[in-house]
């Protein structure tokens, strides 16, 4: 609920990044940076041996699982922020994300993480037999229990 709120207080500073030459960058909130530096080191030990284009089998709630959680619902948490922020401000959170190489990792990570057959194994509102159903063409529904 908060994330939404946070850029608003660097509306107020934009005034003061104007007139300089070199190209500009602002960190998003530098607790939930320093957080995704950590989960990208975790992640890349946990992923090194794995090349783009297979892909990691992370059993469920294992230490693996609760890292890569962690990991993509920090994403979330930074693209709600991004969603909250004015277009100025977005174009110099994303130089930041780019200089850190944050963004680049995060696909490299997502590309291993993807499984090859996205099949959906769940339970659907629609008629059985009718075609593959993967995680792609259902709605999931993730609801905390």
């Amino acid at each position: 609920r908060l994330m939404p709120e946070l850029p608003t207080f660097d509306d107020e500073d934009l005034k003061s990044y104007g007139d300089e030459e070199e190209e500009l960058a602002l960190s998003p909130p530098a607790a939930l940076m320093s957080i995704l530096a950590t989960q990208e080191l975790l992640l890349e030990n946990i992923l090194e041996c794995i090349p783009v284009g297979e892909f990691a089998v992370i059993q469920p709630l294992s230490d693996e699982f609760c890292l890569v959680l962690g990991y993509l619902l920090t994403w979330k948490l930074t693209l709600a922020f991004f969603k909250a922020a004015s277009s100025q401000l977005r174009v110099l959170y994303s130089q930041y994300l780019r200089r850190t190489k944050s963004l680049n990792k995060l696909l490299y990570h997502l590309f291993r993480l993807m499984p090859e057959n996205p099949v959906f194994s769940g339970p659907t509102s629609e008629v059985p037999n009718k075609d593959t159903k993967t995680f792609f063409t259902e709605e999931l529904h993730l609801d905390v229990k």
